[in-house]
């Protein structure tokens, strides 16, 4: 049985012409005036990729710093000792702990966004694999949450990172702000996020890489963009 939308949400796509693909600007334009939540809400962009996610070499995972934040408070922890975690707690972390941090998140605290751990810390850690894992929370080299450089992760994280990883049909979905912000940043995140998507295409594609992409606010409509239009 689909799934009947709201009168918001078929008011919203009115606004959408049918099969056209947008320029940037247009598209943001679009989706601003097209918002009816009653929060500031979040704007995604999807990329649907021509990659083959059953080859690991077609994976894509990591982290960007997005040049106008995401509109979001970000809670940081890191699991750190010594040195480090004073240089973390310098950074503006929000929790440092050792152990003490393994058996509280053990015992079932999760509010925090972002964990970043040094490698020696990696042992105790690997035993939350099972509780951060499936949340998208566990420490990963990749992403640049796995690190002996602290200060520069938290700074990261607090300064608007984003992660972006390929789900299994190959699609990638990044946020890159609130709609609250001005079109202005809104274009300067989506360029840098589109920017390094192409950047990072797997040596072994063939054919076009970015098949299409579309962007929109949590509750509303989507809006296809034209990719040329985000790398100008």
């Amino acid at each position: 049985m689909a799934h009947k939308r709201g009168k918001n949400y078929q008011d919203a796509a009115k606004m959408v012409e049918a099969d056209k693909v947008y320029g940037m600007g247009d598209a943001i334009d679009l989706v601003k005036k097209m918002d009816f939540a009653k929060f500031d809400a979040t704007v995604e962009v999807a990329f649907k990729l021509n990659v083959d996610t059953k080859q690991a070499d077609q994976q894509l995972r990591g982290a960007l710093v997005l040049p106008n934040g995401t509109g979001k408070e970000t809670t940081v922890i890191v699991f750190a000792k010594g040195d480090q975690a004073k240089a973390a707690q310098a950074a503006g972390a929000d929790v440092v702990g050792e152990q003490d941090l393994v058996e509280r998140i053990q015992d079932g605290w999760l509010d925090f966004d972002v964990a970043i751990a040094t490698p020696d810390m990696m042992a105790q850690v690997g035993r939350l694999g099972r509780v951060l894992g499936p949340k998208g929370l566990m420490p990963n080299p990749k992403t640049g949450t796995v690190t002996m450089n602290v200060e520069k992760a938290v700074s990261d994280a607090k300064n608007g990172q984003v992660t972006y990883r390929t789900d299994r049909d190959g699609n990638v979905a990044v946020p890159f702000g609130k709609v609250s912000f001005d079109a202005d940043k809104l274009a300067g995140n989506l360029k840098t996020i589109a920017e390094t998507i192409v950047r990072i295409r797997p040596a072994a594609v063939r054919g076009t890489y970015v098949q299409h992409v579309s962007i929109a606010s949590t509750f509303g409509p989507s809006v296809d963009v034209d990719l040329a239009s985000l790398l100008a």
